[in-house]
């Protein structure tokens, strides 16, 4: 079994990276979509707002953002809640899927969780901030949010060093997809 990990910056195009790349070749864990699977669990939403003492109401995801943009601590706070259960889930994925020949992992924060020893091939999908602010807001994404979470993670560059596999993803789904092909041949 061969684990690949994909990454990259806030928006830069990983989850349309992933689903290229993995698509016929094996099944891909997404820690984002983990992150909405706990989401729409009541008991998660329920830890929550006990750890933050906050009203579970419909406006539950909006006050998250909100005290994650104005609580100092608030995002590590939610994090420490978070990251154990997709880790967890991971860990699960994997075994689950031992005898796939590639497993493919879109993990935003893999190398700020120092996830990069789990992984055999680390590819980090790069894009330009203006674009990667358009794609977020494109799906209806705050600026003010983007800005925020985009200072959270190590700076690109120092990224990069960890990684097997840099792909730009400026130009097309044409060109990503080539690129990332690519990259594949030298594993199939």
């Amino acid at each position: 079994m061969i684990k690949i990990g994909i990454t990259g910056s806030l928006a830069s195009g990983k989850t349309t990276a992933s689903k290229i790349i993995s698509s016929g070749r094996g099944p891909l864990f997404s820690a984002d979509q983990e992150v909405k699977k706990l989401y729409s669990k009541k008991s998660f939403r329920s830890l929550v707002a006990k750890k933050f003492n906050i009203k579970l109401d419909s406006h539950f995801a909006n006050t998250i953002k909100n005290l994650v943009l104005k609580r100092q601590g608030a995002l590590k706070k939610l994090e420490k809640i978070i990251h154990p259960l997709v880790r967890k889930n991971m860990y699960s994925f994997s075994k689950k899927n031992r005898d796939k020949k590639f497993l493919f992992f879109e993990i935003p924060l893999l190398i700020e969780s120092k996830l990069i020893n789990y992984f055999d091939i680390v590819l980090f999908v790069r894009s330009k901030k203006n674009l990667r602010i358009k794609r977020y807001r494109l799906k209806k994404g705050n600026l003010k949010l983007f800005n925020f979470l985009d200072r959270q993670q190590i700076n690109f560059s120092k990224k990069m060093k960890y990684c097997d596999y840099i792909v730009v993803n400026n130009s097309s789904i044409g060109v990503l997809k080539k690129n990332l092909l690519n990259i594949m041949k030298f594993y199939e």
